[in-house]
């Protein structure tokens, strides 16, 4: 059973799973849906065609399902999907989706958006993502399962960011960020691998060299960069880690956040 606080405000139409709790001044529109186990603390704004998964936490001034920030939105019934025991802290804005591309914007599971994050229109944001405060991505973002961004970064529209990579905090992500990798800078450079982040997924020493030893020969071999892939993903086959980088590198049609040297190389493994 629901608890539903006297002055929150639940259109008609409104889908209540069970155990939820919703708290002080929350407004919710006609056509969401709260999964179980959800708890909006107080002054929560759902809006638009949006489903929230069960045992999601949403802080207050969260507003999420509010129209597409575009000027080619026509005011379709687009969608937002938030995913399950995910934690949306205060003052998150999530977006619906436009008409001009899938018509969703979608949030995985288990993901951290901290204080003042935003998720642009039809941005499919993967699972066990993390945002630290006041992180932004323009609309059509792709991001990976297991991507963590640093505080007051920006991922600019149509950029992918692969899975397991880091963006550290206050860099603008302009371009395409391989699996794993490590970006930084006001127009982010690819400076190394995310070794952290790999080492706490369970990736062994030996997993993290041989992604290394591809990585120094796809960014810095001799030859084009197309024959630096091709030769790595001869000799690299049966390696996963370096195969997801290979595969994501492959489907991308926008540039590629390139690599950099930088006297302070990613931490060894």
């Amino acid at each position: 059973m629901a608890a539903i606080d006297p002055t929150a405000r639940i259109e008609p139409g409104a889908v209540i799973g069970q155990d939820v709790s919703i708290g002080p001044y929350c407004v919710i529109g006609p056509h969401v849906k709260i999964g179980d186990g959800c708890r909006l603390l107080a002054h929560v704004h759902v809006a638009g065609h949006t489903t929230i998964g069960p045992r999601t936490v949403l802080y207050p001034f969260a507003s999420l399902g509010t129209p597409p920030q575009s000027v080619k939105y026509r005011g379709g019934p687009t969608r937002l999907v938030i995913g399950a025991d995910c934690d949306i802290r205060e003052g998150v804005t999530v977006n619906t989706g436009t008409e001009d591309d899938r018509g969703v914007t979608e949030v995985g599971d288990r993901c951290w958006l901290m204080v003042g994050s935003h998720v642009g229109h039809d941005c499919k944001v993967g699972s066990d993502v993390i945002f630290a405060n006041n992180v932004v991505l323009g609309g059509h973002v792709t991001i990976g399962d297991f991507a963590v961004f640093g505080g007051q970064a920006a991922v600019r529209q149509f950029v992918r960011i692969g899975e397991g990579a880091m963006v550290v905090g206050l860099s603008g992500v302009r371009a395409d960020v391989i699996p794993f990798g490590l970006v930084q800078g006001p127009l982010a450079d690819l400076i190394g691998l995310n070794v952290v982040g790999m080492r706490r997924r369970g990736s062994s020493k030996a997993d993290i060299h041989r992604l290394r030893q591809a990585y120094e020969a796809m960014f810095f071999g001799a030859g084009t960069f197309r024959e630096r892939l091709d030769q790595v993903a001869a000799h690299s086959s049966g390696d996963p880690l370096v195969a997801k980088v290979i595969a994501f590198i492959r489907a991308g049609s926008r540039p590629l956040t390139m690599a950099i040297r930088r006297a302070s190389v990613d931490e060894e493994a």
